[in-house]
């Protein structure tokens, strides 16, 4: 529920996808490290005695301003993120908080990277330290399929979510469809003077009108087709067209009508005639 009260429905990113979206981004933070580690050497700074410790503190500096940063700037995405088209939102709807993110992402430390170092750092001379490190990452993996918005430790504490991110849907332009061959015949003409009577908040009814028929009707057939009459016949008045129109035409008459009313209103707007309504004559005259 976002500041504004209009609830948003968002799908929520599931343990998949999002352990994929780590693993690209590991992928990139140890090919940084290794990069940094073959200059080091290069330069004679690291031996094979340190070389392991060094290792893992530079990689520690590595991952945690990367992800803290690629979140800020990025608005809740690092590059394993975007690739995997998902991100990083606040459980309240508002905008990401520097310390939500370094909350969630220091925690994630805390929860993966720390302990599972510790796994591969101790030798068996300290089996249970290295057990226990291995029963708490077990625990921090678990907690995500167990929870119903697949949140982590550090998204709980955080109070943020990661979600696919939406894919706009863009309904179809009614005025690109082609014309049929019954459309043709009928040749529903309108000249520049009839469409003169009605502005844009007309034809945006219209079109709601028209998408709704053709995607999902409701009301029985009898219904339908009594305020398709209904409109037609006022449209027919309003604009003095004097042609009566048949019920098996009504529809590819508003059809029609609309391309017509659109292509009208689109070539007065180039030339600064802006028709919000049918009112706009009267507005006109008044002002």
């Amino acid at each position: 529920m976002p500041p504004e009260g209009v609830p948003l429905t968002m799908q929520i990113a599931g343990v998949g996808v999002r352990l994929g979206a780590q693993i690209t981004d590991i992928v990139i933070t140890t090919i940084a490290l290794v990069a940094i580690m073959i200059l080091l050497s290069a330069l004679n700074i690291t031996g094979p005695q340190t070389i392991v410790a060094i290792g893992a503190l530079l990689f520690f500096l590595i991952r945690v301003p990367y992800y803290i940063l690629a979140e800020l700037v990025w608005n809740g995405q690092t590059l394993g993120k975007r690739i995997l088209k998902i991100k990083v939102v606040s459980h309240d709807g508002g905008p990401l908080t520097t310390h939500a993110l370094v909350l969630r992402n220091m925690m994630k430390e805390a929860e993966v990277f720390l302990p599972g170092t510790l796994v591969l750092m101790l030798d068996a001379s300290s089996p249970f330290a290295s057990l226990a490190a291995f029963a708490w990452i077990l625990v921090c993996l678990l907690v995500p399929i167990f929870d119903r918005y697949r949140r982590r430790l550090g998204d709980m504490m955080a109070g943020t979510h990661v979600i696919h991110m939406p894919v706009p849907v863009l309904l179809k332009d009614l005025a690109s469809e082609p014309r049929t061959i019954s459309q043709d015949k009928k040749g529903f003409v309108f000249l520049s003077h009839q469409l003169d009577h009605y502005g844009a908040f007309e034809l945006q009814t219209l079109e709601g009108l028209l998408r709704a028929q053709s995607t999902r009707p409701t009301g029985s057939d009898a219904e339908r087709n009594k305020t398709i009459e209904a409109i037609v016949e006022k449209i027919r008045k309003k604009i003095g067209y004097a042609n009566p129109v048949p019920q098996a035409d009504r529809l590819r008459f508003l059809q029609a009508f609309y391309k017509a009313q659109r292509e009208h209103l689109e070539q007065r707007q180039l030339f600064g005639d802006r028709r919000a309504n049918k009112h706009y004559a009267q507005n006109e005259e008044d002002a």
